[in-house]
Parts: C-alpha cells; sequence; structure tokens
C-alpha cells in the first residue's frame, strides 16, 4: 500500500517524533543500540556519501534489517555468502558480481534498489517516511503506528504482523523501533536536525 509524503504525513511524523518518549524498562537496550551504532560510522559514510545518503539513516536500516551484522545484507538479513532468499529475492544481481559479497557492495545496492540513493531531502519527515516504506506502510491499515518506526516507546503498545500479511493484534514487537533509536541518538548529540519552521 504505497502512499505518499504529504504536508498532513509530514506533521504526524514530526509530532510523534517530538512527543516519543522511549519506554523506561527498554531504555538501557534502546541506549545499547545507539552505542552499537555509533562504531559503523565510517563505513556507513563509505556507503552513504557517493550516494548523497546520511551515514545513521543506514545504520537504522542495518540495525532493523540486519542487527547491526556486517556479515549480512542490508536488504534483509540474509547472510553475504549468497545472493538474497527473502524479500527482495536475488539480490545483488549478476552486475555487481558473484558471491560472497562484501558488506558495502550488498548496502549499495540495497539503498540504490531502494531509490534512496541522490535523494536531496533528508528532513526528518522524510526520513522517517523512507524508514517505514522500507518495511511498508501496511500497519496504516490495523490503525497501529508501525513498530518498525515506534517499538520501545509510548506511541507503540501492541500489533504485529507475524508473517507475510498476517497481522496479529496481540502480538508485541521486540525489537526497537528505528525513530526510537533516532531519538536517543539526537538526544546523546550524535546527529541534529534543523528546527522546523513555523506553520504561517
Amino acid at each position: 500500500m504505497p502512499i505518499s509524503l504529504t504536508d498532513d504525513l509530514r506533521q504526524e511524523y514530526q509530532n510523534l517524533f517530538n512527543t516519543c518518549v522511549v519506554n523506561p524498562a527498554r531504555l538501557a537496550l534502546v541506549n545499547g543500540v545507539v552505542s552499537r551504532i555509533a562504531p559503523g560510522r565510517s563505513r556507513y559514510q563509505a556507503v552513504g556519501d557517493p550516494l548523497g545518503i546520511p551515514w545513521y539513516f543506514i545504520g537504522l536500516v542495518h540495525n532493523l534489517e540486519a542487527s547491526l551484522n556486517f556479515n549480512c545484507h542490508l536488504h534483509n538479513g540474509d547472510p553475504l555468502t549468497a545472493r538474497t532468499v527473502h524479500v527482495p529475492a536475488g539480490r545483488p544481481p549478476a552486475s555487481v558480481g558473484d558471491p560472497p559479497f562484501t558488506w558495502e557492495q550488498s548496502a549499495t545496492d540495497a539503498l540504490q534498489f531502494q531509490g534512496f540513493a541522490n535523494e536531496s531531502d533528508w528532513s526528518l519527515p522524510h526520513i522517517l517516511y523512507r524508514l517505514e516504506a522500507y518495511n511498508g506502510f501496511g500497519y496504516r491499515r490495523h490503525g497501529v503506528p508501525t513498530p518498525y518506526l515506534w517499538s520501545f516507546s509510548n506511541h507503540y503498545t501492541r500489533g504485529k504482523f507475524v508473517a507475510d500479511g498476517v497481522f496479529d493484534a496481540d502480538a508485541v514487537s521486540n525489537q526497537c523501533g528505528a525513530a526510537v533509536v533516532l531519538s536517543q541518538m539526537v538526544h546523546s548529540g550524535l546527529v541534529s536536525f534543523a528546527s522546523p519552521a513555523a506553520a504561517p
């Protein structure tokens, strides 16, 4: 269910981020994720800078898709020893080479495949939109703020896709949401954003 980044959706992302509070019981875990993303900054920059993609965006995707494992594809966490098996399958293509792939080869392909390369707008709302798009907008059909962004925060309680196309309203995500990690990165001074312009 692709959706467009409208002004209303931009404001929704900004408001949710501004009011995001980490679940105190999960704070140590969230800070642990931040502390494990930061050492990979140089590798994220080496891939992201030529594509015009912020290092922390790649780090957030890497955490969600591959648990920060540099031996796995950024696309979906499959091992680099072969092309991807899970969606998107068959990546990187033959034009990139043959497996085993380096993490950098795979990450570059994943980011280009998603259409993130050479985008000019990396404002906070657009980052959150791209992150949600990476996982899909299916949660919106169920009225649940996606745990891909908001798990471990005050914006998410329960509701999870437990298999492709199978939504369980009582299941709870045990993975920290990307917006929650990003919020802590901002609080720790690793990342900063310009203050959004006031509405006229």
